[in-house]
């Protein structure tokens, strides 16, 4: 059994580590409600919204716009939304192997893959497997997420869809479910699809027997506004995409940093108890020491 002194060095360590992790948790419990609060507001939304697009989708002509166009030639492009800190417990774990398993597919389709990486945890994970990344985002905030942050990425898929690089754009990010539940998620963005659409929008059952179909009338000009609002919704839907990712790393930090808190409290509970084993022991060898040197005297 370990000396008293080490026990208390350990019990005080532990104590330390206890004070880091708790606020830790506070910190992380105070941005997941802000996350949470942003990424409720806006899913009706962006649900909504993209009904909208598919609704109209299923009346174009083929050609209408290149988004609703499925192109032959080019590569695939998958965007990886990882954190850029860990201490977040399976958050970026998840959703890389559930990436990694993707492109196994992709790449046994003989299509060449390329990777647009959304924080350092990802790029790090993609750089080790030796893939090819083009394109790399680590200054995004992790707090108040709002579109404009999102555009230059947005802009930069949608350019280079149309342009022909890539044939599908695909999102990889962490569906926020509740602060115990987030799933890992790959979604085509690109072209838009009627089965990627329903996946997308509807995340549960309630929802999906909710869906209207609506026929729409536009009037003017319908060539400015069909690329007006399909480049505006699918900018929403890469926002949303990227407020569920948020949402989850937050909780994922927070239930991470609560149960080490709670592993915390269990060692100083099973340390203190060593220590007051440990003292007693002491206790009673000297207690036998000084009646051994008594009874040697009578």
């Amino acid at each position: 059994m370990a000396g008293t002194k080490e026990i208390k060095r350990r019990i005080k360590s532990v104590k330390n580590t206890k004070k880091i992790t708790k606020a830790m948790e506070l910190v992380a419990a105070s941005k997941m409600k802000r996350a949470v609060a942003s990424t409720l507001a806006s899913r009706l939304y962006s649900g909504y919204s993209w009904e909208i697009l598919t609704s109209v989708a299923e009346n174009l002509e083929q050609n209408a716009h290149p988004f609703f166009n499925e192109q032959k030639l080019g590569k695939t492009l998958v965007v990886l939304i990882t954190s850029n800190r860990g201490l977040c417990g399976g958050y970026d774990s998840q959703i890389i192997k559930k990436t990694l398993h993707q492109l196994q597919g992709i790449k046994e389709k003989q299509d060449e893959v390329d990777i647009i990486t959304v924080g350092k945890k990802g790029d790090m994970a993609m750089r080790r497997i030796n893939q090819n990344i083009t394109e790399v985002f680590t200054n995004m905030p992790d707090i108040n997420l709002a579109l404009s942050d999102i555009t230059p990425l947005a802009k930069l898929l949608m350019d280079q869809y149309i342009n022909h690089t890539y044939k599908k754009v695909y999102i990889a990010y962490t569906h926020f479910s509740s602060a115990l539940s987030q799933k890992p998620t790959i979604k085509q963005l690109l072209p838009i699809s009627k089965e990627f659409a329903e996946a997308l929008l509807w995340q549960d059952s309630q929802s999906k027997a909710s869906a209207r179909k609506i026929n729409y009338l536009f009037e003017g000009d319908f060539d400015t506004l069909i690329t007006s609002l399909s480049e505006n919704i699918t900018r929403m839907q890469i926002y949303q995409m990227f407020l569920e990712s948020n949402a989850s790393e937050q909780s994922s930090r927070m239930i991470a940093m609560k149960n080490a808190s709670d592993a915390s409290s269990e060692m100083i509970d099973d340390l203190t108890l060593m220590f007051n084993k440990a003292r007693q022991a002491n206790i009673t060898r000297e207690i036998s020491e000084i009646s051994a040197g008594m009874a040697s005297v009578d």
